[in-house]
């Protein structure tokens, strides 16, 4: 009986151990959460002090930390990795889009999903490698800022990235317009946080309205119709304002008209955008996906890979779409393909 009464008190003593630590975790956690303000004035690295004319041009492009190119899956698309094996990887990556952005100029760049102190991707500051590379003004809002994220095996660790806006344009001001957040505690505290980065130029009286953004993946659906509500009503006040508005950047959605072909319908799935209001304009190019599932490595066999259109951009009705094409890199350094826009500001 001695011994069973041991035995016992060891296993209690250990279960008491374990929940203290769980506590004292998801204390950490809770201290340590990102909580930003509903819209943030943000910094702009940068002299560069070009003014908009008649014509602008935009690209878009999800560059995936520079961890997700043609050799890598990602867990929560049915792969099994968390990060790349080398932070070699992640400076081949880079290197490449940074080549893209000097192939392909333009007025402005969203960019999404640049890391800046991340262990996923090696704790590489790829917002400061990309500036130096293009040059011309930075902007940088954070969509991921976790002390820890302890899932999976093995695990994230910690992230600190989000969108990042490169211009050559004078930017009068920039903001950080916080988005829905779908998830409750305790898993809000080691979550995303997205939101809306604003760029305004003066233009014409008024001012060119530039929104990098990149809606939520992950959720039941009621989160990215949420954040596309507080999107359209933004885009729709500034509008009202007298500004020209662009938004653009991965909706993780598809475009009305456009469609995916499923050939697992077990795999991720992106929602689907509404009709815009009368006058407004998507600007999608659907003769080439954007991006890809990340269940596996792409070999370039694109009859069975699962494949979608769910970057481009909205106009405002005071914007005229010129030209709007997806860039066929075939998925070489990151999982989605950049888009090119030309619009008239009218």
């Amino acid at each position: 009986m001695t011994g069973t009464r041991k035995v016992f008190r060891v296993i209690l003593t250990v279960l008491a151990a374990a929940a203290v630590l769980l506590a004292a975790f998801l204390v950490f956690l809770t201290v340590t959460e990102y909580r930003p303000a509903d819209v943030e004035r943000i910094d702009v690295a940068g002299t560069a002090d070009a003014r908009p004319e008649g014509t602008v041009r935009l690209m878009t492009y999800n560059i995936g930390y520079g961890a997700l190119g043609k050799e890598q899956d990602f867990f929560m698309d049915g792969g099994s990795m968390v990060r790349p094996d080398s932070a070699d990887i992640i400076s081949e990556n880079l290197a490449g889009a940074a080549d893209v952005l000097k192939r392909y100029p333009a007025d402005a760049v969203f960019l999404q999903e640049v890391d800046v102190d991340s262990h996923r991707s090696y704790y590489v500051d790829e917002a400061a490698y990309l500036h130096a590379a293009a040059g011309g003004n930075a902007a940088f809002a954070y969509n991921y800022n976790a002390a820890f994220v302890p899932y999976p095996v093995p695990m994230i660790g910690k992230v600190e990235g989000g969108l990042l806006t490169l211009t050559e344009l004078a930017v009068e001001d920039a903001s950080r317009v916080a988005l829905p957040v779908p998830f409750q505690w305790p898993v809000s505290t080691c979550n995303l946080k997205r939101c809306l980065l604003v760029c305004r130029m003066p233009y014409n009286g008024h001012e060119l309205v530039l929104v990098n953004l990149h809606l939520e993946a992950y959720d039941d659906g009621e989160g990215k119709a949420a954040q596309t509500k507080v999107l359209m009503d933004f885009l729709q006040s500034e509008y009202e304002k007298g500004n020209y508005v662009i938004a653009g950047g991965d909706f993780n959605q598809t475009f009305p008209g456009i469609e995916t072909l499923v050939l697992d319908a077990e795999s991720w799935m992106p929602g689907t955008l509404d009709a815009l209001p009368d006058g407004w304009n998507f600007a999608v190019d659907g003769s080439a996906p954007t991006c890809r599932l990340l269940s596996g490595p792409y070999t370039g066999d694109r009859e069975n890979t699962q494949l979608y259109v769910i970057d481009g951009f909205i106009l405002s009705p005071n914007v005229a779409l010129k030209s709007v094409k997806t860039l066929d890199l075939d998925f070489e350094y990151t999982d989605h393909n950049p888009v090119l826009l030309e619009a008239t500001l009218v």
